[in-house]
C-alpha cells in the first residue's frame, strides 16, 4: 500500500508546485470559458440563428487560436528547458522564434477567413430538422466573422508574451490580463447585445465588437508588465533590437516544433470536421453540440491547466538534468489529472439539465443537449488522460510521437466513425456522440504505454552551446 502510494500521491510540497501553476491557468481559462458561456447565452436569448452562426465561427476560429497555441508550443518546449537551465539568451531567441511563426500563421488565417468565408461557414449547413433558417444563419455567421478578424492580432500577441512568461514561472500576470479581458468582455456584451445605456442593439455582432475590444485590452496589459517589468523579465532586454534567431536554434525549434504545429492544426481541424460530421443532423445538432461544447469548455479547464503544469514542470525537471524525478512526477501528475476530473464530471452530469434551460431556444435543442451534455462527461476522465499522456510525451521533445498520437488518431478513427454514424446510420445523434467519444477508450491504452516507455525522458538544450 505504501509503495502504491509512494508511486501514484505526492507530498504537501509536490501538490502545492503543481497548483502554484495551474490555478492561475485554472483562474483564467474558467473565467474565459465562463463568459464565453455567458457571451453564448446572451446571443441565444435573441435567437437560434444567431446563436447557431457565432457557433460555427467560433468553431473556425477555435481551429486558429490552437494553431497559434501549437505554433508556441514547439518553441515553448525549449522555453522551459532554457529557462530550468538558466539560459535567459536562449529564452530570447525563442520568443523571437515565436513572432516569426505566428506572424506567418496570423496572415495565413486572415486570408483564408477573408477569402473562403462562405465556403467555410456553409460546411456545416445542412437541411434536416424544424429548428433554425439557413440563410439567416449564414448572414449571421459572415458578420460574426469579418468583426472577430479584427481581434487576430491583438490575440496572437497577447500569446506570444503570456506563453513565454509562463514558461519561465510566471503564471499570476497573463491571469490578471485574463480576468480583466473577460471582465470587459462581459460588460461590452451586455452594452452591444441588447442595446443598453444608449448603445445600438448589435445581436451577435455586439458580441464580436465585444471580443475583440477585450483581446486589445489584454494584449496592452501583458505587453506593458512584460515591459515595464525587466527585471523580473530579462528575457525581454533588447529583444528587439534583432529578430534573428540563431540557426542552430532556428534549426531545432522547426525540427521539434514543426510536427506539434502541424499535430495542433490537425488535431483542431480535426474536431472542426468531426462537429460538421454532426451538423449532418442538421440545425437542431449544431445548436445542440454548441451548448453541449459551451458547457464542456467551462469544465475541461481543469485537465487544461493541469496539462499546462505538466508540460512546464517536466520541461523544467528536464532541462535541469533530473530525469528520474521527472519520471517520479509524471506518474503522479497523471493520476491527479484523472482523479480530479472524475470529480469534475460528476458535477458536470448532475448538472447537465440545468444549463440548457437556461437558452432561450426550442425545447428540442435543450433535451438533445442534456443528454450530450451526460455523454460529455463520461469522456471527461478519457481525455484527462490522454492530455496529461499528451503534454508528458511533448515535455522531452517527442512531437513527432505526440503528432501520431495525437492527431492522427482523429483522422483516421474519430472523423471516419463520427462522419459514417451520422451520415449513414439511423443511430440517434447521441449514441452516435457516445461511440465517437469512447473512441478515446484505445488512445488512453497508447498513452499509457508510451509514457511507461520513458521515450519522453529527454534533455533536449544541455547537449551543446547554441552559438549565433
Amino acid at each position: 500500500m505504501k509503495q502504491w502510494k509512494n508511486k501514484f500521491l505526492g507530498d504537501k510540497n509536490f501538490y502545492k508546485r503543481v497548483m502554484l501553476i495551474a490555478i492561475p491557468v485554472m483562474i483564467q481559462n474558467g473565467i474565459t470559458n465562463f463568459v464565453s458561456m455567458l457571451d453564448n447565452i446572451m446571443v441565444g436569448q435573441i435567437g437560434t440563428d444567431q446563436m447557431s452562426g457565432v457557433a460555427i465561427v467560433n468553431q473556425l476560429m477555435f481551429v486558429f487560436n490552437i494553431c497559434i497555441f501549437g505554433s508556441i508550443s514547439g518553441p515553448g518546449i525549449f522555453g522551459a528547458q532554457y529557462y530550468g537551465k538558466g539560459d535567459y539568451e536562449g529564452v530570447k531567441s525563442i520568443f523571437r522564434a515565436k513572432v516569426w511563426i505566428c506572424s506567418v500563421i496570423t496572415m495565413i488565417g486572415l486570408a483564408v477567413f477573408l477569402f473562403f468565408s462562405e465556403d467555410l461557414i456553409g460546411l456545416y449547413l445542412h437541411e434536416g430538422g424544424d429548428v433554425g433558417n439557413l440563410e439567416d444563419t449564414l448572414l449571421y455567421a459572415k458578420q460574426y466573422l469579418f468583426i472577430m478578424l479584427i481581434g487576430l492580432i491583438p490575440f496572437t500577441i497577447s500569446q506570444i508574451y503570456s506563453s513565454t512568461l509562463r514558461e519561465c514561472g510566471e503564471t499570476v500576470v497573463p491571469m490578471i490580463a485574463g480576468i480583466a479581458a473577460v471582465l470587459v468582455n462581459l460588460g461590452f456584451n451586455y452594452v452591444f447585445i441588447f442595446g443598453n445605456f444608449g448603445a445600438p442593439r448589435l445581436g451577435a455582432n455586439g458580441a464580436a465588437i465585444a471580443t475583440v475590444i477585450s483581446r486589445v485590452i489584454e494584449c496592452m496589459i501583458v505587453v506593458g508588465w512584460t515591459h515595464k517589468r525587466k527585471d523580473k523579465n530579462p528575457f525581454i532586454c533588447g529583444v528587439y533590437k534583432t529578430l534573428k534567431v540563431p540557426k542552430q536554434i532556428a534549426v531545432e525549434v522547426l525540427k521539434k516544433g514543426s510536427p506539434l504545429l502541424v499535430n495542433e492544426a490537425l488535431w483542431a481541424g480535426g474536431t472542426a470536421v468531426i462537429m460538421q460530421c454532426y451538423a449532418y443532423r442538421g440545425l437542431t445538432a449544431v445548436a445542440a453540440f454548441n451548448i453541449t461544447s459551451t458547457i464542456n469548455n467551462v469544465f475541461n479547464v481543469v485537465f487544461i491547466a493541469l496539462g499546462s503544469s505538466i508540460s512546464i514542470i517536466l520541461g523544467q525537471l528536464l532541462g535541469s538534468g533530473k530525469l528520474e524525478e521527472a519520471k517520479d512526477s509524471a506518474t503522479k501528475l497523471i493520476t491527479f489529472s484523472v482523479v480530479s476530473c472524475i470529480f469534475v464530471a460528476g458535477i458536470m452530469a448532475l448538472f447537465s439539465g440545468v444549463f440548457p434551460s437556461i437558452y432561450q431556444t426550442e425545447a428540442v435543442v435543450k433535451e438533445l443537449a442534456a443528454k450530450l451534455i451526460i455523454v460529455a462527461a463520461c469522456s471527461l476522465p478519457l481525455q484527462a488522460f490522454t492530455n496529461a499522456s499528451y503534454f508528458t510525451l511533448r515535455s522531452g521533445g517527442k512531437t513527432f510521437v505526440t503528432f501520431l498520437f495525437d492527431s492522427v488518431y482523429v483522422w483516421v478513427i474519430m472523423i471516419p466513425l463520427a462522419y459514417v454514424l451520422s451520415k449513414y446510420t439511423a443511430l440517434s445523434t447521441v449514441l452516435a456522440y457516445l461511440i465517437v467519444q469512447g473512441s478515446e477508450f484505445f488512445k488512453c491504452c497508447i498513452g499509457f504505454k508510451m509514457v511507461k516507455s520513458g521515450v519522453w525522458i529527454v534533455n533536449i538544450v544541455n547537449d551543446e552551446k547554441q552559438k549565433s
